[in-house]
């Protein structure tokens, strides 16, 4: 958290610039390299986490098409990669389960040679503990799981315990190890632990908490909130922040609750059987390009790892002063990371599928 911080007040630092490189009339100068016409691009990741401009912009240099899936949870893609059903060159898992992914020799190496804007990422999201030397990953955008809710509905929000006893419709994110993590944060317990009966009272907990549970949500708790379906929902920062400016409304906020919350970095990998893996390489140098990064950040409103889209003040000065997407200092510290724990991934399994069927039941 020491490095994120950093990063971020650094970040902090650089307000004052234009809205958008697109404001400004400037383009990407980023050249496709020569060889890919005709060819088609696999891509699995999260719905509205890309900029709606940045696929078509890459297809038109490339002269390629990207077909792009969604999933909901990074529990999921590991799932689809150990069954090696579907050959997707390229996937945006949760740092936390890539550790996994390389044990279990779900992964190519990807070669930086062939991703020279690699160069623009701060040094604070490089050599991550889970891929030291960034073998097999790049990162792509970093954010925080919180709490969204509706105002007028719940009253202002400021802790956790606010959301598990609201006697209203509430929804969960479906992340098994975010919602454990949150579950043994608020036990005072390390959000990756790996003590059998810590994990145990992480359970317990969110199973006594959870009479008002409507939804567990993959990755549309903004969707349920917007529909009035759910009063709360522990949801991602960016997807409130994006829900809030579509309807120009007010009574949709995001709190990081006293007690802290859990953030993460997700990241490029390419899978083991990916039939374009230096296509896929050649997206990740078209996303790390300043201009084009600054775009989609700017877009889907999540924090970017880009250093030099900072530093050229191309990152809108809304979002850096929006405290919901590169929160104060203060906030900063209450903030933790789950790490990757293979060796009691199964009791977390077993321990998350106990709290979901008990809320069918």
């Amino acid at each position: 958290m020491t490095k994120l911080l950093a990063f971020l007040v650094a970040a902090s630092l650089v307000l004052g610039g234009p809205a958008t490189a697109l404001a400004q009339g400037e383009q990407t100068e980023w050249q496709c390299p020569a060889g890919f016409e005709g060819q088609t691009l696999r891509m699995l990741s999260f719905t509205q986490y890309i900029g709606e401009d940045v696929i078509p912009l890459f297809e038109e240099l490339c002269g390629v098409t990207v077909e792009y899936d969604v999933t909901d949870s990074s529990e999921a893609v590991l799932l689809l990669l150990r069954e090696r059903t579907v050959p997707y060159d390229i996937v945006v898992p949760t740092g936390d389960i890539i550790g996994r992914m390389i044990n279990e020799e779900l992964l190519q190496e990807i070669d930086h040679a062939n991703i020279p804007n690699l160069a623009n990422v701060s040094e604070t999201f490089i050599s991550p503990p889970y891929d030291p030397g960034n073998r097999y990953s790049i990162p792509y955008l970093w954010g925080i799981l919180a709490v969204a809710y509706n105002e007028e509905i719940t009253g202002e929000i400021d802790s956790w315990y606010d959301v598990f006893n609201h006697d209203g419709p509430v929804a969960w994110q479906d992340d098994m190890r975010m919602m454990m993590g949150t579950a043994l944060m608020l036990l005072g317990y390390d959000p990756s632990t790996t003590k059998p009966d810590e994990i145990a009272e992480a359970r317990d907990f969110l199973m006594e908490n959870s009479d008002n549970v409507v939804a567990v949500a993959g990755d549309d708790g903004q969707v349920l909130l917007e529909q009035y379906v759910v009063d709360i929902a522990i949801e991602w920062n960016g997807d409130i922040v994006q829900l809030a400016a579509e309807c120009e409304c007010d009574e949709f906020q995001f709190v990081v609750p006293q007690e802290g919350a859990l953030t993460y970095v997700d990241n490029f990998v390419i899978p083991a059987d990916a039939e374009n893996p230096l296509l896929a390489q050649v997206f990740m140098d078209f996303i790390l390009d300043p201009y084009v990064g600054a775009e989609n950040t700017n877009y889907i409103n999540y924090g970017t790892p880009n250093q030099t889209a900072l530093d050229l003040e191309l990152i809108n000065p809304d979002l850096l002063t929006n405290p919901d997407i590169y929160p104060p200092e203060g906030t900063l510290r209450t903030l933790q990371f789950v790490m990757d724990i293979p060796d009691v991934e199964e009791l977390y399994f077993e321990a998350w599928n106990e709290v979901v069927t008990s809320l069918s039941n």
